[in-house]
């Protein structure tokens, strides 16, 4: 084999003539010339290594197939896994150089993928990059498949392993939140609706509800992960196994779950399986639902954090970063604001993958692309944005405990709990007087003689106001 000078070039022929490719890319020709026909989003397909690896591992499981069915000779498929497996690995990224979103399909991304894993399993084999008699990317490569089975389980192989660590960074948040719903579960604090005083709570009891949020949202992640497991592979072109030996798909499944781990299946119908997008738009919409519940997560911390001196300022987020260039001593809730931006980043591209999948014609979607790019994107994005708000955020939150109890002795919502024993009228009475004078709720009542002060002072326990029904059946248990 000989080395590569540098600046010298190799020359290689498609049906559309010849062209120079660089002597030391292990891609070739169809990957030049998409390079130069999608200038598009400036990120190539490496910026994902997870739809690399998935890429390479479905090309392994494809020879590994063929080699099964005697379709390859082991001397080519043992290049070809080592090639992938190096690939697998973290080696040769560098050269899956094609744009995230392109024309075709996808077509252009598994002809980057036959000719690097190809012109690596030639140097494998002792030949120079190019050589394509001994091994080529189309014939051997690509044996027995089509883009249009390669590319979309690829795809969904890259987005399971992408959900994946995306589920573990919200479990990571989960554990934040139910941390300090444990750590505050004795702060009496003010609940509110429509931003407007309503009736006590701890706030432990709303950091609880952030978690059990995120563990709702993690169960329906997972249940999106299960649709997207089941595969097209050897359906070929349009679904029918055009060019594929009968036995190929259930051995490609097998070999690939192998490789993988990820417990895959064929899908019933390979016509039906090649050009639904129903399984994209169903994790689309659980990513969409997972941003917009972190959003709103976000909003109220910085809601409850706003201040410090004339907002609500019940708890305190740890200062990460000076906030102004003009206001000294100005703090900003950075870290919640760059999770929200990540929401309104995953809610476009919810809307997107909507469009594209709605957009397909007949036996293929060829807008596939955009829908990978906008997936991997929300999961990404997702993973960094919960591990970011628990590590810079929450773990660090510490609560005004003083402030708080102020304004639950000041709060009008205390009337609310005086109902079944003063009557709404009375209870309405109470709390207007508080409101216009100033005075307390407990002031008023005892003032006017409406309840005893031990009475009084047992309606208004925390457990009572804040934990009625757990009281209540402890009372019952005794």
């Amino acid at each position: 084999m000989s080395a590569s000078a540098p600046g010298s070039s190799r020359t290689e022929h498609d049906l559309l003539g010849e062209r120079d490719v660089p002597t030391a890319a292990y891609y070739g020709i169809h990957t030049l010339r998409a390079v130069e026909n999608f200038p598009i989003t400036g990120t190539p397909i490496a910026a994902y290594p997870d739809l690399v690896t998935a890429l390479a591992s479905v090309k392994q499981a494809a020879a590994l197939a063929n080699r099964d069915l005697d379709l390859l000779d082991d001397r080519k498929v043992d290049a070809i896994v080592r090639a992938c497996e190096e690939i697998r690995a973290g080696q040769w990224h560098d050269h899956f150089v094609v744009d995230v979103i392109q024309g075709g399909a996808g077509t252009s991304t598994n002809m980057n993928s036959n000719e690097v894993i190809a012109n690596r399993a030639l140097e494998l084999l002792g030949h120079d990059k190019g050589d394509y008699k001994h091994l080529h990317p189309l014939e051997d490569v690509n044996a027995g498949q089509s883009t249009n089975d390669v590319y979309p389980t690829a795809v969904k192989v890259a987005l399971q392993l992408a959900a994946e660590r995306l589920l573990q960074a919200m479990d990571v948040l989960r554990e934040a939140f139910a941390g300090k719903a444990e750590e505050f579960a004795d702060i009496l604090k003010m609940g509110r609706t429509q931003l407007q005083d309503a009736v006590p709570m701890t706030l432990g009891q709303e950091f609880a509800a952030y978690a059990v949020m995120l563990e709702e949202d993690r169960a329906r992640l997972a249940e999106a992960c299960a649709l997207i497991r089941e595969i097209n592979l050897g359906g070929t072109a349009i679904g029918t196994g055009l060019n594929a030996h009968p036995d190929y798909p259930g051995l490609a499944c097998s070999h690939l779950s192998i490789i993988t781990g990820i417990p895959l299946a064929v899908a019933g119908d390979l016509v039906e399986a090649t050009q639904d997008m129903g399984a994209f738009v169903q994790l689309s919409g659980v990513l969409k639902r997972i941003a917009v519940k972190l959003s709103k997560t976000c909003n109220d911390l910085r809601l409850l954090s706003c201040g410090p001196r004339a907002g609500l300022a019940e708890i305190n987020l740890p200062p990460v970063q000076a906030g102004s260039s003009i206001m000294p001593g100005k703090v900003n809730p950075v870290i919640p604001e760059v999770v929200n931006q990540i929401a309104f980043e995953v809610i476009g591209n919810d809307v997107t993958v909507t469009f594209a999948a709605e957009g397909g014609q007949l036996q293929l979607n060829a807008f596939e692309p955009v829908i990978a790019h906008s997936l991997l994107k929300s999961l990404t994005h997702l993973r960094a944005g919960c591990l970011t708000l628990a590590e810079r955020c929450v773990t660090g939150i510490t609560a005004n405990r003083e402030h708080l109890a102020r304004l639950v002795g000041q709060s009008i919502g205390l009337a609310t709990a005086l109902n079944p024993h003063i009557g709404y009228e009375q209870a309405t009475a109470v709390a207007q007087e508080a409101l216009t004078t100033g005075a307390s709720v407990h002031e008023l009542v005892l003032a006017k003689g409406l309840l005893t002060q031990e009475r009084l002072r047992a309606i208004l326990h925390p457990d009572n106001l804040a934990r009625p029904h757990t009281r209540a059946a402890a009372a019952v248990e005794a």
